[in-house]
């Protein structure tokens, strides 16, 4: 007599083999789960950078360009290195083509320090190599950028954002002394390094 044929797909799988349905199934949830991760990057995205327009990092105030130097806290009397109540010092800048004003700040070693920046013109970077001051100054706004020195020295202050074409030229100076040195200075001494 002849046996019975077997259907192979019938059989049971070996070991170690798992059904087609199986796997699809698992495969529509890792694509369901992927699309859903995709999603919410997207959405943080998509939120960050409208976060990001209405407010530049390190951007703490706006302020109006055109008005700087006629009243305010960056008229022209005002700029350089003053001392503060608590001890601390506040620098206030204004860069703009091609220069920062003033050009020159000088400041007392193991003090904290503030600095308070606006741009009259275009967009500026204010760098202080081998220290945590690092920002972009954006007309409109006042960015804020808070150190301190521990060494006396001078730090050049270049300006790391393409702003034009006197852009390499476009260099300032703080020079930091000892805090003995360092006085409650005049309108006229918070503008210069002498």
């Amino acid at each position: 007599m002849a046996e019975p044929s077997v259907n192979p797909l019938a059989e049971p799988l070996p070991d170690g083999i798992v059904p087609a349905e199986v796997i699809a199934r698992t495969e529509k949830r890792w694509i369901k789960m992927m699309a859903a991760m995709l999603l919410i990057m997207l959405v943080v995205v998509v939120a960050t950078g409208i976060a990001g327009a209405m407010h530049p990092p390190s951007n703490v105030e706006v302020i109006d360009p055109t008005t700087l130097h006629l009243r305010g806290e960056f008229v022209e009397s005002n700029l350089g290195a003053a001392s503060e109540p608590d001890g601390s010092v506040t620098v206030r800048l204004i860069a703009q083509q091609y220069e920062f004003v003033p050009r020159c700040v000088l400041l007392p070693a193991e003090t904290p320090v503030m600095f308070r920046l606006t741009s009259a013109d275009v967009v500026h970077g204010f760098l202080l190599p081998s220290t945590n001051v690092n920002t972009m100054v954006v007309p409109g706004f006042v960015a804020e950028v808070r150190t301190r020195f521990a060494n006396v020295g001078e730090y050049a202050m270049p300006c790391h954002e393409f702003c034009g074409l006197g852009h390499h030229a476009m260099w300032a100076h703080v020079r930091v002394v000892p805090k003995d040195r360092f006085a409650n200075p005049t309108a006229v001494q918070r503008a210069n390094c002498e």
